[in-house]
């Protein structure tokens, strides 16, 4: 089978929950097209909607080094790494997406959230401004984000 075939049932059966399923039409993908970026993407969606954060982190590593100009691909490999390893890892990751993604505002976002829980409030709010900034609709997310509740508590005492 023709890799965009197995790419889009995969597509498919993961839009219809059919997780297994997808991981399964990607493993029909030839061995010499698995780190092709569209290829990795949708591994990447398999494996989050799986919660295997370790393998998640690993492709989504690759697919960063395969494709260092989509955001997507860094938010992805930190998303991973802050489960299976820590929040400063994460952190790294997504340091390093900054410098490459200056004006992406989920990183922004992201960071905020990191530094939030590092008890760095400062930080926090000048990074979650800033995604608001880049992108309006982060400031709903930053109402309701759990990670930020410490900056929501300092802004809004009882």
């Amino acid at each position: 089978m023709n890799r965009r075939r197995s790419l889009s049932h995969a597509q498919g059966y993961l839009g219809l929950g059919m997780v297994n399923e997808a991981a399964g039409e990607l493993d029909r993908i030839a061995p010499a097209e698995q780190e092709l970026p569209e290829v990795l993407a949708l591994r990447s969606a398999v494996l989050q909607a799986q919660e295997n954060w370790p393998a998640l982190r690993d492709v989504a590593r690759i697919f960063a080094q395969r494709a260092p100009g989509e955001p997507g691909a860094w938010i992805t490999w930190a998303y991973a790494t802050r489960r299976a390893e820590s929040l400063a890892a994460a952190e790294e990751i997504l340091l390093e997406a900054e410098r490459r993604h200056p004006n992406e505002p989920t990183i922004q976002f992201n960071l905020g959230c990191y530094a939030c829980q590092r008890g760095d409030l400062a930080a926090a709010r000048r990074r979650v401004d800033r995604a608001i900034a880049l992108q309006p609709k982060f400031g709903e997310a930053a109402a309701t984000d759990p990670d930020l509740a410490p900056l929501r508590d300092a802004c809004n005492p009882p």
